[in-house]
């Protein structure tokens, strides 16, 4: 297995268990928290497509599905344009809700898309470009993606528990 198809495996992979979180939740354990300062489920899969969109359009030198796409509008968040939930108050996690799954499916979707077309046009050699050299060492673009894989992995699996524990309070 090639670089490019190990990283589309680990994408699809995430795009897999964000629909296996939103698919059938009721919408009010979208917005719902245990406790006053924890994350949603809404603001969890917001939160790790829009590191996702990021990242994945930043080093592919492309706009971000968020604006692209017109889901900036249609979400309609009192946020910042550009705002991607790193370092977010309980305040502004409370400001990130969603009505129903479906915004949340559509936005990871294109930008699964997009990061499928990117990944596409790399090869092995690559994945050496730097991307970011505000860091010591300076994070190369396979550096990059696979830490946007894990990131998201690791909030989609905190999306699935917190769905599993607010289904048996309810």
């Amino acid at each position: 297995m090639d670089t490019t198809a190990l990283l589309t495996d680990a994408f699809t992979r995430v795009n897999e268990e964000v629909h296996a979180v939103l698919d059938g939740i009721r919408s009010k354990h979208l917005d719902q928290r245990l406790d006053p300062a924890a994350n949603t489920v809404g603001w969890l899969v917001w939160h790790l497509t829009r590191v996702q969109d990021d990242h994945v359009a930043d080093a592919a030198g492309a706009e971000q599905v968020w604006h692209a796409g017109g889901f900036q509008e249609r979400f309609g968040l009192p946020l910042p344009a550009d705002d991607t939930g790193f370092g977010h108050s309980p305040q502004d996690v409370a400001a990130v809700r969603v009505d129903s799954p479906r915004p949340l499916v559509a936005y990871h979707d294109a930008v699964h898309e997009q990061t499928l077309n990117y990944l596409g046009t790399l090869t092995s050699r690559s994945l050496d470009r730097i991307v970011d050299e505000a860091w010591d060492p300076p994070v190369s673009l396979g550096v990059r993606l696979v830490s946007v894989v894990g990131d998201t992995m690791q909030h989609v699996g905190q999306a699935a528990f917190l769905r599993g524990v607010l289904e048996r309070q309810s």
